[in-house]
């Protein structure tokens, strides 16, 4: 496993909620609306499909890993409830491995996304968990 980051939700001031974080936080920020990655839906265009922030280095609380911070705007149909707006985000090493963390995560929990390929060349699947957690898992395909 790569590494396991806490992801955000926000309803439509996704944009405005990262470039706070990333100045306070004097970190680098990337933002992909809907429109820019190529997905149509009626009224998300300028709604942000993904943002992420992340600033490397090193200290007692990153381990001298990189900090990773991810949020985007919520889809048509799934209003934001605050407190049930962090998931976390689980970058694997390889299917085998996210086919089996997904696997022990969504045992007594709801599957929302199953394990798909997605345009961004990467398998990706989303879970609740028994306890209610939020899980999102990510793993790269080989190019």
């Amino acid at each position: 496993m790569k590494a396991i980051n806490p992801y955000l939700t926000f309803d439509g001031n996704c944009r405005e909620a990262m470039t706070f974080y990333a100045k306070a936080l004097d970190a680098e920020l990337s933002i992909k609306t809907f429109k820019e990655s190529g997905m149509e839906t009626p009224g998300m265009a300028d709604r942000v499909m993904h943002a992420h922030i992340s600033r490397g280095g090193g200290g007692a609380l990153m381990s001298g890993g990189q900090a990773v911070l991810m949020a985007s705007d919520s889809q048509p149909n799934q209003p934001v409830t605050f407190g049930d707006n962090v998931w976390l985000s689980i970058d694997c090493d390889d299917t085998a491995e996210q086919d089996r963390i997904f696997e022990g995560l969504s045992d007594g929990g709801k599957v929302v996304m199953p394990l798909n390929n997605t345009f961004w060349g990467a398998r990706f699947g989303m879970l609740k968990d028994k306890f209610g957690l939020g899980w999102m898992l990510n793993c790269e395909l080989k190019k």
